[in-house]
């Protein structure tokens, strides 16, 4: 591409040696380790290079400056690519992380992981995830300046700064790519540029064997601003750095679109036997390759590690250039803080995740005696939280009708000749709209969290929480406080039948180490819920709410609530001879099967347990309260697998459950035909009851 409008790139004799050095560090270490993926650390050497001391906005003495860039390596495979940036730059990594690349305890493990390592901006690996993050860090910068500063000059904010990411083809292929890639593109994020690196090679070698697609023109097609740079197009391999920074400068001034920039490189260059092959995407080069390569770039092959001084001195000016721009960007915020208190006071308390005084007062209350489906409540919560927490944001997959996720009267979040009749909004709004891109919400939402303070949620109906569990997986892993707004949990949404009705889903949620998996059994407990899940900052959770409408009942607590199970109704006598404990829409049955129970003068005491996980946070002490390990007789009752709820009921207790798919008819035919019945938990108390021996006959003579 032309380069006449860019400033030539200065680009000297040291820069050139440090590439080298990037090379011979990802060999050494791949090779000390073991294992690793060396090929495109190598290939991508002048490419992270360039971002790293010339394109990016960073200060490696603070890494978390708020006016930084962010860099997303989506190829997460490759984390030598960040890894050994990180070092040259100072951000705190010295040689030995790089020797001790994939060991236990070391700064630098198979794939960059988020809060390990200085610098490292998100947790990659499973491929386009990463991509999906770099999608929803770009909407949070666009969110958070819309709060902020929404009246300043493009450019001219200290909210303005640039999402960069780094994809290989394993990310482009994957689906969650097209998902996040087309959100970006019809949100026209212009503070988002991606550089692919296109060296057509995948584990199983030639790419070709699996794809054959323009991906320039499907990007083309989403609405993104394209580019090229092809090191191969002499016929020679021809590292054009100009070239490749007069691109990045192209799309760094295009504040309209996405920028997408097709970099053409070959994968493990300059290594002379396996560069361009498969062998090289992911293992050791193998010492003779190692040495081999080495001699072409002019190295000594006894040497491991080695890094020049005056090399190592060069690549570390950044850190200076680094705290001059931030010094300068601190100017600028000054002079916005000062113009603007109570904004500077809201980012000040957004940006630690602490909530404003008094605002559990805007959670609504539910008459005792009514009913409501709890996804209903939940929306009538969000509605209420919208003036006192304007970092809660967050919309539906196209389903926002039965989610009910979208706060009323808050505008959409997008291009104003993109709102709508039923949805008007603005590039600053408030309502997201994902459209039918389950697995690219749960990416972007991620992206959101890792942003800034603001706390997002996402919208659809529980069974399709499998599109989305690679990305809570690794919300779950880096700690992030996302909210799943899951409804239609059970067979209780009826006639949509068993494709729309989880049955396994809630255990697999519940086995995700750090996911807190909430069932509200009515409204109020929603309220209390949502109190609790705001309240964490250190974890996601979903909220698995009914399409049904449920009883509102007397006793519920927020207390309870946020210690995970509580006892709802205590036994007539206050000793009870049977717990029953319910959940979701099935504290309900455990309430009436305890009036049924009762009525047979048998002492009944009904636990709600929304959360299994916060429940199981308690401790001993107040767990043995509500679940006294002296009372034996048991029963747990959820309108799913049973699985994790025999840790509950123990030997000599029951699970009222469901063990096969469902069917389509009304919910309440469903419950009936199934067994979720007031009465079927009765029986099951009397049955485990009977294992203890408190089943006794009656006389009936001879």
């Amino acid at each position: 591409m032309s380069t006449e409008l860019v400033p030539a790139l200065e680009w000297t004799d040291l820069d050139k040696q440090a590439v080298d050095v990037v090379r011979a560090l990802a060999m050494d270490a791949v090779e000390k380790a073991g294992s690793g993926h060396p090929g495109t650390a190598m290939s991508l050497a002048p490419a992270a290079y360039l971002l790293f001391q010339r394109a990016m906005r960073h200060d490696p003495t603070d890494p978390t400056w708020i006016g930084r860039d962010r860099f997303v390596l989506s190829c997460g495979h490759s984390s030598l690519t960040l890894y050994i940036q990180l070092f040259l730059s100072g951000y705190g990594l010295d040689l030995d992380d790089l020797k001790r690349l994939r060991q236990w305890d070391s700064l630098t493990p198979g794939h960059p992981e988020h809060g390990h390592t200085a610098g490292v901006e998100t947790t990659t690996g499973p491929l386009g995830q990463g991509l999906g993050n770099a999608v929803g860090m770009a909407m949070a910068a666009r969110r958070e300046r819309g709060l902020f500063d929404p009246d300043a000059e493009v450019g001219t904010s200290p909210f303005d700064h640039h999402i960069w990411c780094m994809v290989s083809d394993g990310d482009i292929e994957e689906g969650v790519s097209h998902e996040v890639s087309a959100i970006a593109g019809h949100q026209k994020l212009g503070n988002l540029i991606v550089i692919y690196d296109d060296n057509h090679i995948s584990i199983e070698d030639d790419t070709l064997i699996a794809k054959s697609e323009d991906v320039v023109k499907r990007y083309e097609a989403y609405g993104w601003h394209t580019l090229s740079v092809d090191w191969t197009e002499t016929g020679d391999y021809v590292e054009d750095v100009q070239a490749l920074h007069a691109a990045l400068e192209s799309a760094r001034a295009e504040t309209d679109r996405p920028s997408f920039i097709r970099l053409r490189t070959i994968i493990g260059w300059p290594a002379p036997n396996k560069q361009n092959t498969g062998k090289i995407h992911g293992s050791a080069l193998g010492a003779d390759e190692v040495a081999a390569t080495k001699r072409v770039l002019g190295m000594d092959t006894e040497k491991s590690f080695d890094v020049p001084a005056e090399v190592l001195a060069h690549a570390r000016e950044v850190a200076h250039r680094g705290h001059e721009a931030h010094a300068a960007w601190q100017k600028g915020y000054e002079t916005w803080r000062a113009a603007n208190p109570e904004r500077a006071a809201e980012l000040d308390r957004i940006s630690h995740h602490e909530l404003p005084a008094g605002w559990t007062k805007a959670l609504p209350t539910f008459d005792k005696g009514g009913s409501m489906a709890t996804r209903k409540a939940s929306g009538e919560v969000l509605t209420a939280l919208a003036p006192v927490l304007p970092e809660l944001w967050g919309g539906s997959a196209d389903l926002a009708e039965s989610n009910l996720t979208t706060m009323k009267g808050e505008p959409s979040f997008i291009p104003e000749e993109y709102q709508t009749k039923d949805f008007p909004g603005n590039r600053y709004g408030r309502t997201l709209h994902f459209g039918i891109r389950e697995h690219g919400m749960g990416a972007i939402l991620n992206g959101i969290a890792l942003h800034g303070g603001t706390r997002p949620y996402g919208g659809t109906f529980l069974v399709f929480s499998d599109y989305m569990r690679p990305s809570v997986r690794l919300a779950a892993l880096m700690k992030l406080p996302v909210t799943y707004v899951w409804t239609h949990d059970s067979i209780g949404l009826g006639e949509d039948g068993p494709t729309h009705q989880p049955i396994e889903h809630l255990w697999a949620l519940r086995a995700i180490p750090g996911l807190d998996v909430v069932r509200p059994g009515d409204a109020n407990e929603t309220a209390y819920a949502w109190q609790s899940v705001l309240q964490h900052v250190d974890r996601p959770a979903a909220l698995a709410l009914t399409r049904q409408n449920l009883p509102v009942f007397e006793g519920t607590s927020a207390e309870g609530v946020a210690k995970g199970g509580y006892i709802l109704h205590e036994a007539s006598d206050g000793q009870p001879q049977v717990i029953l404990i319910g959940t979701g829409s099935e504290l309900e049955l455990a309430v009436n099967g305890r009036e049924l129970l009762e009525a047979q003068g048998i002492p009944t005491r009904v636990v709600s347990m929304p959360c299994v996980e916060w429940f199981n946070g308690q401790d001993i002490a107040y767990r043995q309260t509500v679940l006294p390990s002296a009372i034996k007789a048991r029963v747990a009752v959820e309108a799913g697998i049973a699985l994790g709820w025999r840790e509950f009921v123990g030997e000599k207790g029951e699970v009222v459950s469901l063990e096969h798919f469902g069917a389509s008819a009304p919910y309440k035919t469903l419950y009936e035909q199934f067994g979720l019945t007031a009465e079927r938990v009765a029986a099951a108390a009397k049955a485990s009851l009977a294992k203890l021996g408190h089943d006794k006959g009656e006389t009936t003579g001879n």
